[in-house]
């Protein structure tokens, strides 16, 4: 670990601990008694507040109230966090406006050197999803739902929630258990048990009108609606064996509830089983076109009827007839 980095890490772990010892830098970084004082003689030159504590046992604390000193980012952090930025942007990700602010505040602690280098990488660039007659880190476009923000700091006080969501022309509101909050093909979608049908339900965002903490006084457990859940577990219809082609198209895209498992070490053959709900039109469609995605290089084990017609009247329709 190079110099830099060590005592950026070093300065997080003083700050997070009431109380350390030589010793203890010294095995944590596995660095020897006189790098481990010359390094906290430099974080005490930083700012960081170090009270020295004499005796057989005595170390170092912090001092209470403490702020942690500026940390210092080698030229590679930097180029990682803002291509991580230059690749999430216009993403319909939530918090755009702290997004906006923390970008400015990141191209503020750095050098001009630092600077001239994201500016060509900003020129240069590109990635899905990104206007390239507009490719501002900055920008506020593709906005998140409204509701969004919302959501997420009412789950983050508790996973039961009340939702209001607009059904055609009515509304219509659901007591549920928060499973997951995910982002797939563009769209963010509430995955969530719910506690008065009890079953799996999935709601999109998008139609999401209103959201609150459940006023619900009897309320299932979590391990309850776990077990309520794995005793709901549909049966495994649709059953594939991938080859790297395949797997390469899977890791470009695939549905969030579809998992592989690997079938050699080299991660070269997979097997995927899934379940398809043949009496959803939607589903039926989406993982059929899915399924001509992954190529040639996917063989079926098992599939069901329905699936199999439809793939067979999109490849029948690919067919041009021979005058």
């Amino acid at each position: 670990m190079k110099k830099v980095e060590r005592i950026n890490t070093m300065m997080r772990y003083i700050n997070n601990r009431a109380h350390f010892t030589i010793s203890e830098i010294m095995q944590e970084f596995n660095i020897s008694r006189s790098t481990a004082i010359r390094d906290i003689r430099e974080i005490e030159a930083m700012g960081m507040p170090l009270v020295a504590e004499v005796g057989r046992d005595g170390g170092y604390f912090v001092m209470n109230n403490s702020v942690l000193p500026t940390v210092r980012f080698t030229d590679n952090e930097i180029k990682a966090l803002f291509i991580a930025f230059m690749a999430t942007r216009n993403q319909q990700l939530p918090f755009l406006k702290s997004r906006h602010s923390l970008a400015e505040k990141l191209l503020g602690l750095i050098s001009e050197n630092q600077q001239d280098d994201l500016v060509l990488l900003n020129k240069i660039l590109l990635f899905e999803g990104t206007n390239p007659n507009n490719p501002d880190l900055l920008d506020l476009s593709d906005l998140p739902d409204p509701m969004l923000e919302k959501l997420i700091q009412t789950l983050l006080l508790d996973s039961y929630l009340t939702i209001t969501i607009k059904e055609e022309a009515a509304l219509k509101s659901y007591s549920i258990y928060l499973l997951y909050l995910y982002h797939e093909k563009g769209s963010w979608l509430i995955e969530g048990f719910d506690l008065n049908d009890e079953k799996r339900q999935i709601f999109p965002v998008s139609k999401l009108t209103d959201v609150e903490l459940s006023s619900v006084k009897k309320r299932l457990s979590k391990k309850k609606i776990l077990e309520k859940l794995g005793q709901q577990g549909e049966k495994i219809n649709l059953v594939l064996e991938l080859g790297p082609k395949a797997i390469a198209q899977y890791k470009k895209y695939h549905p969030i509830s579809v998992s592989i498992s690997y079938t050699n070490p080299y991660q070269t053959t997979a097997i995927l089983r899934t379940f398809i709900d043949v009496n959803n039109l939607d589903e039926v469609s989406e993982l059929t076109n899915w399924i001509l995605f992954l190529g040639e290089d996917s063989k079926v084990r098992e599939v069901p009827e329905e699936v199999l017609a439809v793939i067979q009247k999109r490849l029948g329709k690919m067919v041009v007839p021979h005058n």
